[in-house]
């Protein structure tokens, strides 16, 4: 396997996972039509998905969670750091 393997991979991955995000706060977080629906059935699971989603935005969880994987990666050597870098990202675009 080349070593460039992984980063084209997440070269390709990242834009995707970004319109992924941008389409979950977009089409899912923000339409009105979930806001009616979750206001006349809370109970469903996909209100409960975004109320908690919700939160976790509101509260900082995911940048928090993606500021302490990116400090934790950068001091960690070797492909461990890398794939912590990774998993940094994974949680900082959504907080965007």
């Amino acid at each position: 396997m080349s070593r460039r393997l992984p980063v084209i991979v997440l070269l390709v991955l990242l834009p995707l996972w970004l319109a992924a995000s941008y389409g979950a706060r977009y089409g899912f977080m923000e339409d009105g039509q979930w806001v009616g629906i979750c206001v006349d059935e809370a109970s469903r699971w996909e209100c409960q998905v975004r109320s908690n989603l919700g939160l976790m935005i509101h509260f900082k969880v995911l940048g928090w969670t993606a500021l302490g994987a990116a400090l934790i990666g950068f001091v960690v050597p070797g492909r461990a750091g890398w794939w912590l870098a990774v998993l940094a990202l994974v949680f900082g675009v959504p907080a965007l």
